[in-house]
């Protein structure tokens, strides 16, 4: 009897940006990798254009991209014949392929799931410190540097109590943001064009139009995919219909708000704003925004950073894993749907 054909295990290559697989990967999901597929190079592929990188390219069945990975485009693919699976250890790829690799009928998920918690994080923090007036009461203490014993004489509705906050997309991030806010006795507003009223109450939320949720929400967080329909949504009207000390936050996309009508009403002091994106990102050095104190300006840190990383290579890692045992991916990607991510 005939012993069963030795079938090799998947050739696997790295390709993103001057981050190391250590940064994204831990030593024992190195090891889960290691296991079931082997490693061309620990070293990531910078660039496709190369003789080196044409050569490891056509020794490649799964390319692991990442944070500044190059395009894969047509002449990409012609050079990995036995490419298989593209595995995005970040969030969206839709800078990174095309409609020809589904054509191809490779394979394609990504770890925008692992992604959205910490970005939801985040905006779970924003909304608290924007609810209990956070950035007013640290202006008002820093031009009187006294006791204020605001606990016993402020008058105001600082605090997240029956507060209304509105919601703009039921993304995957807004809806885990709408999961974070559950516990916290808000009333949430949600706007969605896609979304109807009663899934939306399943999701702990009223619909409203957006007109009506600017009008009425003390804080607004964006959630919304960068589409063409998008594109500056939030213009110059619809930040007019915020009440006086309402505050903005986005973590999404720049391009969602009007820049110059968002900065015309911060520099006015009328709002407040969270903003881990702008448009441009970054900023130019001479932005007023950097210095005012009704702003939190930080540099696109809402998504994982630091230790998070290493959450976006384990579902990765797990992706793989069910790639090779020939089980369907959780995360997988369609051209469809990659018209609709951020």
């Amino acid at each position: 009897m005939s012993s069963p054909p030795v079938i090799s295990a998947p050739r696997l290559s790295f390709a993103f940006g001057p981050l190391g697989i250590d940064k994204l990967f831990s030593a024992s999901d190195q090891a889960r990798l290691e296991k079931h597929c082997s490693i061309v190079s620990r070293e990531p592929l910078q660039e496709f254009e190369s003789d080196a990188a044409r050569y490891r390219l056509a020794d490649t069945d799964i390319l692991v991209t990442g944070w500044g990975c190059a395009a894969i485009d047509a002449s990409v693919l012609q050079a990995a014949p036995s490419l298989t699976l593209i595995a995005h250890a970040a969030g969206s790829v839709k800078h990174l392929i095309g409609p020809a690799v589904f054509e191809r009928q490779i394979a394609v998920t990504n770890a925008a799931a692992a992604n959205a918690i910490p970005v939801a994080e985040f905006s779970l923090a924003a909304i608290l410190f924007a609810n209990k007036d956070v950035l007013r009461f640290r202006q008002v203490y820093a031009q009187q540097r006294r006791s204020l014993e605001m606990h016993q004489s402020f008058d105001g509705d600082s605090g997240s109590w029956h507060k209304k906050v509105g919601i703009v997309g039921a993304s995957r991030i807004g809806r885990r943001v709408l999961d974070l806010l559950r516990p916290h006795d808000m009333d949430i507003l949600l706007f969605d064009p896609m979304m109807g009223a009663a899934e939306a109450k399943q999701l702990g939320a009223e619909l409203v139009s957006l007109p009506e949720l600017m009008s009425e929400c003390q804080t607004v967080s964006l959630h919304a995919p960068l589409l063409p329909t998008t594109w500056h949504m939030i213009d110059a009207d619809m930040l007019a219909r915020m009440r006086d000390g309402a505050t903005l936050i986005n973590t999404a996309r720049g391009g969602l708000v009007d820049q110059t009508a968002l900065e015309a009403e911060l520099i006015s002091g009328r709002l407040f704003a969270f903003l881990d994106v702008t448009e441009p990102e970054a900023l130019p050095e001479n932005s007023q925004l950097y210095d005012l104190p009704n702003v939190v300006l930080t540099p696109h840190v809402a998504g994982a950073i630091g230790n998070e990383r290493q959450r976006l290579g384990r579902l990765i890692v797990d992706e793989i894993e069910r790639f090779v045992a020939g089980k369907p991916l959780q995360h997988s990607l369609t051209l469809e749907s990659l018209h609709h991510q951020a």
